[in-house]
């Protein structure tokens, strides 16, 4: 059985979900933005910025132009049913950075770390960042993030035992990591940040867990209790530092942490932490496909 697949109208809607991702932020961020503009004192420092961010996403969302200068590394997440081809969604994702750059939807961020070069159009080595998993939909799934510079600098991986935090291998050690990760970021990563959290797996798939977190909604609730537990009590204790939105202080300084976990080695027990920008710019596609 063979499945139909329209490469021209899949980059389109790919273009699209680009544009999207770039220009509108999700529901669930702006309404968490929102409520955390509610509760700072009019005319505070952490007022007067979330309401400039808030006015940012409107005029961002009417006009299509991008939430932020910098629009990020793009990373795609991709399901596709064995009888489409990876390498042919590859390439639909990369004409449709292509267009997407063209129409000033992306900044051409995609730069030789020798040379210094910019590609120009966002493609280059590692660019974008794909990850393929087969399913059996007949469907291709495509989820879309746009993670910025300036939140990944900021982004962290700690081993634990640490001498330095007092944290031992346990979920007090892991508040630990998280705490002083978001400390040391301070304004840096553009708060209020989104923390996304990886417990266990190795260097790579620490990052990994902890990145793919960013794509759950705010107002979810973790399956593991115990993780469940953590993300709250992390909420609170982050928003208590008072470092506030840009890092000027205010009450909100996270809008939430998502929390996974990946089995790791006896000898390693790394925690990794995707810092993200309050510009959480991520989007999912759904193409459908025709049976023959």
């Amino acid at each position: 059985m063979n499945i139909p697949f329209n490469e021209k109208a899949f980059t389109i809607e790919l273009a699209d979900c680009i544009r999207q991702a770039s220009c509108e932020l999700p529901d669930d961020i702006e309404q968490s933005l929102r409520d955390a503009l509610s509760k700072e004192e009019k005319q505070s420092t952490a007022h007067t910025v979330l309401e400039t961010i808030t006015q940012n996403i409107v005029l961002a969302r009417e006009k299509s132009r991008p939430l932020c200068q910098d629009t990020g590394l793009p990373a795609f997440y991709i399901s596709y049913p064995r009888k489409v081809s990876p390498d042919m969604i590859k390439r639909s994702i990369e004409n449709a950075l292509v267009i997407a750059t063209e129409k000033g939807y992306l900044r051409p961020n995609a730069v030789d770390p020798i040379t210094g070069k910019n590609s120009g159009n966002n493609l280059g080595e590692g660019i974008p960042a794909l990850d393929f998993s087969e399913w059996d939909k007949s469907e291709i799934s495509v989820k879309c993030l746009l993670k910025g510079g300036g939140s990944e600098n900021v982004s962290a991986q700690y081993s634990l035992p640490s001498v330095e935090l007092s944290a031992g291998r346990d979920i007090k050690g892991v508040e630990a990591c998280v705490i002083d990760a978001v400390m040391k970021a301070q304004g840096n990563g553009c708060a209020p940040g989104i923390i996304g959290v990886g417990i266990g797996g190795d260097r790579i798939s620490g990052y990994e867990t902890a990145k793919k977190q960013l794509f759950r909604k705010l107002d979810d609730h973790n399956e593991d209790p115990k993780l469940n537990e953590l993300e709250q009590t992390l909420i609170k204790k982050l928003n208590q530092l008072e470092i506030g939105p840009m890092g000027l202080g205010g009450k909100t300084t996270v809008l939430g942490v998502k929390i996974g976990k990946a089995h790791r080695l006896p000898a390693s027990y790394f925690v990794s932490i995707a810092y993200m920008c309050w510009a959480c710019r991520r989007k999912e596609l759904h193409f459908l496909l025709e049976h023959e």
